[in-house]
């Protein structure tokens, strides 16, 4: 065998490793990247795609400095209205239009 033959047997298994590597490395980040056990959600819109079925995103909170909060979330043709007190009253109120 010459030399040139001798030299790829060993470079080509090497660079399958290294490989192997960077790009095991570059899926655990984009894993880890994307939060939400592996959910996406495309920009401006009000659902999330996991495990590719559509899964509704969160209603928008406003919490307050005294810990109150208020959060709509629209569900088909109705919006939910989550409210709860710094006093720790909850109350949810239904408006279907």
């Amino acid at each position: 065998m010459t030399t040139m033959t001798i030299f790829l047997r060993t470079l080509i298994p090497v660079a399958g490793l290294a490989a192997a590597a960077v790009f095991g490395a570059s899926g655990a980040e984009a894993q880890q990247g994307s939060g939400q056990n592996g959910c996406i959600s495309p920009p401006g819109l009000n659902y999330m795609i996991c495990n590719g079925q559509r899964v509704p995103k969160g209603g928008n909170r406003v919490t307050n400095p005294d810990g109150s909060w208020r959060e709509e979330q629209r569900q088909g043709p109705c919006i939910v209205v989550k409210e709860k007190t710094a006093q720790g009253e909850y109350k949810e109120t239904r408006q279907c239009n």
